[in-house]
């Protein structure tokens, strides 16, 4: 990754007056406990960045993939309120390669920008932990500095996703099937936090805390 200097950062914040921030890339697998991740670093005053609240802010009523999203599926995916029915919509573009391409394109040029812009207004922080569950599917790493993998088993996700989303484990794993493997993701990992039965996340995300700290304060080299 990018090499991420202190006096790099210290030299660019006096001389140019533009704040330098060192960005971390959250990624895993759907269900792999990303959030409960995000929200223990979230705990230690780190800015967070979530591409999946902006996705989906994105398709709420008058925001700018919602009219796309209405005219390209039809008015069968809305709710009675007019909102989108997001699990309808995940039943349609996890059946449908073709469906899920286009969505993608419609959303990912949009949610790029915004991930570009919120990193923006922290840019006085340390460091930004900014979830991206999509990385290395939508090209995203141009975004960020670091990447911290969260790591956990195939059946444990399927168990995860039934439990928490109510659908059948064949749709758990066609989604599944549709992301980067875990084993993919590893090899392309700066940092790993493991998140299968028993293992102690608040312990991980502080020693990684400290880390991220460290790097910024004592100029240690991101590569």
């Amino acid at each position: 990754m990018l090499k991420f200097h202190s006096f790099i950062l210290a030299s660019s914040k006096l001389a140019t007056g533009l704040d330098v921030v060192l960005k971390i890339g959250l990624t895993g697998g759907v269900a792999s406990g990303k959030t409960t991740i995000s929200n223990l670093f979230s705990r230690q005053g780190v800015p967070i960045i979530d591409t999946d609240i902006l996705s989906r802010r994105l398709l709420e009523i008058d925001q700018p993939g919602y009219a796309q999203a209405v005219q390209h599926f039809g008015n069968g995916i809305l709710q009675q309120d007019g909102q989108i029915d997001r699990r309808q919509l995940r039943h349609l573009i996890f059946s449908s390669e073709a469906e899920k391409l286009w969505l993608e394109t419609i959303l990912h040029p949009m949610i790029y920008r915004q991930t570009q812009h919120q990193i923006a207004q922290n840019s006085s922080a340390d460091y930004v932990i900014v979830v991206i569950p999509l990385l290395f599917e939508a090209n995203f790493q141009s975004l960020i500095d670091r990447i911290l993998v969260v790591d956990c088993s195939e059946q444990t996700q399927i168990e995860r996703l039934t439990r928490r989303d109510k659908i059948d484990p064949e749709l758990a794993s066609k989604m599944l099937a549709q992301q980067w493997s875990n084993k993919d993701r590893l090899k392309q990992a700066d940092d790993v936090i493991g998140n299968d039965q028993n293992q102690n996340l608040e312990e991980q995300v502080d020693s990684l805390h400290e880390k991220y700290k460290s790097m910024v304060i004592n100029g240690v080299s991101l590569d």
